[in-house]
């Protein structure tokens, strides 16, 4: 939703209300996509990672498309970085829980 489409109210005049939501989205967006091969027991770091490095592109790629093929939208490199932040953020997170799992895995009885 372009920012002209929001009201005029003042939870929205949180400073970059939208780069927040960028992140918030994206942070998701990598959690959700992991989140059933976490519990599952067959995630790995390095398909987290590749699951993460798929949404910034994916966020890179969405860019791109309100640049050249939406109308009244606009390209803005700020929501590539929210993005690419939200992502990692949600990566971090992850390793926790991967490296959480693991300790208690081998931890003797």
């Amino acid at each position: 939703m372009p920012g002209s489409d929001l009201p005029e109210e003042p939870f929205f005049e949180i400073i970059y209300f939208d780069k927040w939501v960028h992140i918030g989205m994206f942070g998701i967006l990598t959690f959700l996509w992991c989140l059933p091969l976490l519990k599952s027991k067959n995630g790995s770091a390095k398909l987290f990672l590749l699951i993460a490095l798929c949404s910034i592109i994916y966020g890179v790629l969405m860019e791109f498309v309100q640049k050249y093929l939406a109308f009244e939208r606009d390209f803005d490199l700020l929501d590539i970085i929210a993005d690419s932040v939200g992502s990692i953020l949600a990566l971090i997170w992850l390793f926790y829980f991967l490296r959480r799992r693991q300790s208690v895995k081998n931890k003797p009885l």
